[in-house]
């Protein structure tokens, strides 16, 4: 039995994970979906990475998978936790001394999204709709749950340096959806090849993985 801790992403609801914690289940496997405090103002990522090591609960031989923004995060309790595998599903990947806020900027993110837009025939300039960045392929029911939901996602992660030195020293891989948008595939594969020396393996979806393709991504993760 493998323990999965899951770290979402912007607004940290641990119902982003629903329908994957229930196949690896099924799959005899542990998984503990993280509810971050991202309302919070006065929380930054030690708060985050303090919140997923309370919800390991001292658990041992941890499979660590961070969604988007969570991979501002998972990085930082490796050091904290007994973690044998670090997954990032459509995640960010920080570097030393660079903020959230960066990020976007210094790997490009924005310019590789318009020229997606412009490959599939979107305008790169149309207001941003999460409904066509990050819903376009999920379950009309989850769709319309996930809207009825949520909370907000404070600034304060997105100000701070990211605090590690290096990257952990833990076997690091890289998931990302075929049909993201928001993070196109080859820009994840750029971005994970630059800053980990890791090639993505790709998987059919979007940004959204764990509610448009659970049992893909639940075969990856138990590979």
């Amino acid at each position: 039995m493998t323990t999965y801790i899951l770290i979402p992403g912007a607004g940290g609801d641990a119902w982003y994970w629903h329908r994957l914690v229930t196949l690896l289940e099924q799959r005899g496997h542990e998984a503990i979906a993280v509810d971050l405090p991202a309302a919070d103002d006065s929380a930054g990522l030690p708060e985050y990475a303090e919140t997923v090591v309370e919800a390991a609960g001292g658990r041992g031989d941890l499979v660590v998978v961070a969604q988007s923004m969570g991979g501002l995060t998972a990085p930082l309790v490796c050091s904290r936790l007994p973690v044998s595998r670090l997954v990032l599903v459509n995640a960010m990947i920080p570097a030393p001394g660079e903020t959230g806020g960066d990020w976007w900027t210094n790997t490009g993110q924005d310019q590789a999204r318009r020229e997606c837009d412009r490959r599939e025939g979107r305008s790169p300039d149309g207001p941003f709709d999460p409904l066509v960045y990050f819903f376009h392929d999920v379950p009309q029911d989850i769709t319309d749950q996930a809207m009825a939901g949520g909370s907000p996602q404070s600034g304060t992660p997105f100000a701070q340096p990211w605090p590690l030195d290096a990257w952990p020293d833990v076997p690091t891989e890289v998931l990302s959806g075929g049909a993201d948008r928001f993070f196109p595939a080859e820009f994840q594969t750029r971005v994970a090849q630059q800053r980990l020396g890791v090639t993505p393996e790709r998987l059919p979806g979007g940004h959204l993985l764990a509610l448009s393709r659970p049992e893909a991504l639940a075969a990856a993760l138990d590979r």
